[in-house]
């Protein structure tokens, strides 16, 4: 073999060791830190990307504030999936996250929710909704704790914006755990209820009477964001974000309830 053709093939064999190296830390296994909202959805699709022959994926779900705080604390996640731009913008003040790898993911909303069997058909979200009327003399407001979770604090800023907190802020029953809301309106423990879309579709205890949009909150239709963080596998972690916008899984991701962004924009809020 001449001089020529051995340089050819060491430039081969070197490209193909650093492609099978590549493809080797594309497909290590993960650790993606969720918000509770898209545990379903998610749990799909790692059951998909697995299948696929791509390395296992390990799935963690907390309410958004519980999951940043465990990654400020070197709890190890490769990837965190929010339901909360505040959070998300700040582990990226702490420079945890890996850089330009932060976009949108999924949209959702929240929606007003009565139980199954209310004779409340349909609601109009609007300044002049009478929320008193709907709770009844001694009815409360069921929404997950606004202090602490992301649906919550949604709901306040919405009724708010709309001026319609004041008529409940002393009607609240702030549930103390995910979905919490969700669970009391479906026991028949409150009339009225306020959750995220995607959770309202998962129950056939209660139905979605009314629903809020993007007027009555900057980005309220915005749900999910996710980014890759500063770890050994961000080969990995960047290799299942770009599987979790395929065509494959933005079918399960509607089918779960949640909306599509357009095009790849960045965040919104």
């Amino acid at each position: 073999m001449n001089r020529s053709n051995k340089a050819l093939g060491l430039a081969v064999g070197l490209f193909l060791c650093v492609g099978a190296y590549q493809a080797k830390e594309a497909a290590a296994d993960i650790t993606v830190f969720g918000a509770v909202s898209t545990t379903e959805a998610l749990t799909e699709l790692a059951k998909i990307y697995e299948a696929e022959g791509n390395g296992k994926v390990k799935l963690s779900f907390a309410p958004t504030e519980i999951q940043a705080r465990r990654i400020e604390n070197g709890i190890p996640a490769d990837v965190f999936i929010s339901s909360n731009a505040e959070w998300m913008d700040y582990l990226e003040e702490k420079k945890m996250l890996l850089a330009g790898s932060r976009s949108n993911l999924v949209g959702n909303r929240i929606v007003f929710i009565v139980p199954a069997s209310s004779p409340v058909r349909q609601v109009k979200v609007s300044p002049q909704l009478d929320l008193l009327a709907l709770l009844g003399q001694d009815g409360l407001l069921a929404v997950d704790d606004p202090a602490y979770t992301s649906v919550g604090k949604y709901a306040k800023t919405a009724l708010e914006y709309l001026n319609l907190w004041p008529q409940v802020e002393n009607r609240i029953a702030p549930a103390k755990r995910p979905r919490g809301g969700l669970a009391m309106v479906e026991r028949g423990e409150s009339p009225l209820g306020i959750v995220y879309a995607n959770e309202a579709a998962l129950s056939d205890k209660i139905r979605v009477v009314g629903a809020f949009y993007s007027e009555s909150h900057p980005g309220i239709n915005i749900d999910c964001q996710v980014a890759a963080l500063k770890t050994p596998n961000s080969a990995a972690a960047l290799h299942f974000i770009q599987f979790l916008s395929t065509p494959q899984a933005k079918e399960l991701w509607v089918k779960f309830g949640f909306e599509l962004v357009t095009g790849s924009e960045k965040y919104l809020y």
